[in-house]
């Protein structure tokens, strides 16, 4: 009962979560096709789907096709698909991004490239499962828990290069709490797996049979959830901070330019003072500079809400040719909703004044933020 009940919960969760995780993914490919933590998004989504999957198949041969757990089909499925999981975590842990040595088992899998690491992984243990398979299938004396054997050590090795590459991630974010949790999530890893080669004849001696059962099922369904957990996590902190280095990074292409710009200036003045109108127009573009680098300073250290960042985007796009109860209406939702908004938004960017709406708008078009506008206008700028 435990068991199927576990089935159940972990094909409708997984499942799910692995197609929301492949959206995600193919969104972010459009935007960036080079980054390799877009293909780390790619791999744990596969890997959560593999979980869905395997409890999936389990629910039709065990209830639709009335096979016994204990067939050794099954467990050869299970360990299949459980081999196939640890493949694709590992493949996604060089995309956790931190600036800390990397684990050993992430630096065999640098050394290659995804299909020789796939090819490589798949033969050694294509080799190991065939001997296991020839040596049980047709033994009645030899154990499950002895087939489990083929995944028992990949699966603890995987979990500890996963746990140390995940409290890495998260110190390199000033996420240290987050190390409690990780660590849960590999002992639950550890239990689970216990669970499996353990057998439970050894096992009723000490403990009741329903409670060893119940202790299975809820290993199993936390350590997937804890995962699921502390990828979505990461997969948050990784496109917040990705936006951020973004900003970082245009805003040192800014600081670069303005000192080539001083550098030649001096060297005008040096050279021929008669360039007064060079000189002038320099400095115009160095004032244009340093303008549009306070702004950037300024909008690394705000922090919007979507629902600000979508009032802007529409103010921006509509804002000189439509009131803000036109807005509003368009946005369906009531002009003192709007301009509680507004009244929040300028508070955040210091912004007063008779002309509070021009200098929003230029704000928003300033740093990007059109591309949240909810709505369009005819007559746009």
């Amino acid at each position: 009962m435990y068991a199927t009940l576990e089935h159940y919960v972990t094909a409708i969760v997984c499942l799910i979560t692995a197609f929301v995780i492949h959206r995600i993914y193919y969104k972010e490919k459009i935007k960036n096709q080079f980054s390799i933590s877009i293909i780390g998004i790619k791999w744990f989504g596969f890997a959560i789907f593999l979980w869905g999957f395997g409890a999936f198949i389990n629910i039709i041969l065990v209830q639709l096709m009335e096979i016994k757990t204990t067939d050794k089909v099954v467990i050869y499925l299970g360990v299949l698909i459980s081999l196939a999981n640890s493949l694709s975590i590992l493949l996604s842990l060089p995309s956790i991004e931190h600036h800390k040595e990397r684990n050993i088992m992430v630096r065999m899998v640098q050394r290659f490239s995804e299909k020789e690491f796939i090819t490589l992984f798949s033969g050694v243990l294509i080799m190991i499962a065939f001997v296991f398979i020839v040596t049980s299938y047709s033994n009645t004396e030899i154990s499950n828990n002895f087939i489990w054997l083929i995944d028992i050590p990949i699966s603890l090795i995987v979990a500890f290069a996963l746990l140390n590459e995940l409290n890495k991630a998260f110190a390199n974010r000033n996420m240290k709490f987050m190390v409690f949790p990780c660590f849960v999530l590999f002992i639950l890893i550890v239990v689970a797996v216990t669970h499996r080669i353990i057998p439970q004849d050894k096992v009723l001696e000490f403990m009741d049979q329903k409670f060893w059962g119940l202790l299975g099922v809820i290993t199993g369904l936390s350590f997937k959830f804890l995962f699921i957990l502390l990828f979505s996590i990461l997969l948050y902190s990784w496109k917040f901070l990705s936006e951020k280095e973004l900003k970082q990074t245009e805003l040192e292409v800014l600081l670069q330019e303005k000192s080539e710009l001083l550098s030649t200036q001096e060297k005008l003045k040096i050279a021929n003072e008669s360039h007064l109108d060079t000189i002038s127009s320099l400095q115009k573009r160095i004032q244009e500079k340093d303008i549009k680098i306070d702004s950037l300073k300024e909008s690394t250290r705000i922090v919007l809400s979507d629902r600000q960042k979508e009032v802007l985007g529409n103010l921006g796009v509509c804002g000189t040719n439509k009131s803000y109860t036109e807005i509003a209406d368009e946005m369906n939702i009531s002009v003192d909703g709007f301009q509680t908004h507004i009244y929040q938004i300028k508070k955040v960017l210091k912004i007063s004044g008779a002309d509070g709406k021009e200098q929003l708008i230029a704000f928003a078009k300033n740093n990007q933020l059109l591309q949240y506008a909810s709505i369009q206008c005819d007559n746009t700028d």
